[in-house]
């Protein structure tokens, strides 16, 4: 029976649909992780990763014999061991702690909100999280990317991958993004509180902030005027024209971050780490300044990943283990890694700031 003046598609919607009328969609979204240490799951996880045209930005038939015919072959069995090693009875700490997060994010928001975590590469998946809003019936979805600095290869790519699932919906939802987060007080806090305990026992020598490295031709990419762009002191102050340029945004996230925790001029480095390929990244290479570091007398360093909101083999295998043990190597005694916020409440805070300012 037709009823005037109602609408038919509330009568057919589900009784959980009718129920979530009103609430917004929350995903929260990281890079991703393999399912497990296995050899053929990170071989998996390493083919859809670094398939995506954003993260290897050469055409596809190369891209596709890079990456099937090399990388993922021969890196799949060394990657493996190295995820053994961080992998813990819970899983990936990187899915571990989004879940942690996931779990307290939904309990502070309250019932007005359903946050999912995802992945954007493997599971859960980016698919599963937008389909679950989907069948509720949300309309208003907010998105956030779990990078601080906006990259194309990270939050470009969320970006991308979202718009591609849900632009086959019948109905679009409105959807807010969020852009990056490096300038949030809450960001810079929570680092902060997690490097003054060191310093409050310690002083040292230097400070180095080590951020995930892009390859150069990406950072000129980004450029579209072609004229901004020197890969040198443009990336000295952050403003309007180099506004999204990812190397611009790391160097004002340790000006911030020296800000917050009284550094001296002098006594801090803002480093480029994970290079993959013959091409030239953004400078300067972290294994090259912790080299000159230890070569220099420099004898205690305490390390930051701002680029990582969990830590992951990047920060506790790569920063904390692989650049202690180079540093040592060349003459340095105390190396330090401040970890990453993790499950951290002001990282919880944070995000309920950004779900509320999005919403």
């Amino acid at each position: 029976m037709e009823v005037p003046g109602m609408d038919v598609t509330v009568l057919q919607q589900s009784p959980a649909a009718r129920k979530s009328i009103g609430k917004t969609g929350v995903l929260i979204v990281n890079l991703g992780t393999p399912d497990s240490p296995s050899v053929p799951d990170v071989r998996k996880y390493l083919r859809e990763f670094l398939m995506d045209g954003r993260v290897i930005d050469i055409p596809y038939v190369q891209r596709y014999a890079l990456v099937n015919g090399i990388i993922a072959p021969f890196r799949a069995p060394k990657s493996a061991k190295v995820y053994r090693e961080v992998w813990t009875e819970k899983g990936s700490p990187l899915k571990y702690y989004g879940e942690v997060v996931e779990r307290e994010l939904q309990r502070q928001l309250g019932d007005n909100y359903v946050v999912k975590l995802a992945m954007r590469y493997q599971n859960p998946s980016l698919e599963a999280g937008l389909s679950e809003f989907q069948k509720l019936g949300l309309t208003d979805i907010v998105v956030i990317p779990f990078f601080p600095q906006y990259a194309s290869a990270t939050t470009g790519s969320v970006y991308e991958k979202v718009m591609e699932i849900v632009g086959k919906w019948q109905i679009i939802p409105r959807i807010e993004f969020t852009n990056s987060f490096l300038d949030h007080p809450k960001f810079i806090e929570g680092f902060a509180q997690r490097a003054r305990p060191y310093m409050d026992k310690e002083s040292f020598d230097h400070y180095l902030f080590s951020y995930h490295g892009l390859p150069e031709r990406q950072i000129r990419k980004g450029d579209v005027t072609g004229t901004v762009c020197k890969l040198g002191d443009c990336c000295s102050s952050l403003h309007p024209q180099n506004q999204y340029c990812y190397r611009a945004q790391c160097f004002e996230t340790t000006r911030l971050l020296v800000r917050a925790l009284g550094i001296p001029e002098g006594k801090y480095t803002t480093t480029f780490q994970s290079r993959l390929g013959k091409d030239p990244w953004i400078k300067p290479y972290t294994e090259d300044v912790v080299q000159e570091l230890g070569q220099k007398g420099i004898r205690s360093v305490l390390a930051f990943s701002p680029a990582f909101v969990a830590d992951c083999l990047e920060t506790t295998i790569e920063v904390g283990e692989e650049y202690k043990e180079l540093f040592e190597k060349h003459g340095g005694k105390r190396w330090q890694l401040v970890e990453s916020l993790n499950d951290s409440p002001i990282w919880i805070e944070l995000l309920v700031d950004l779900v509320k300012k999005a919403g």
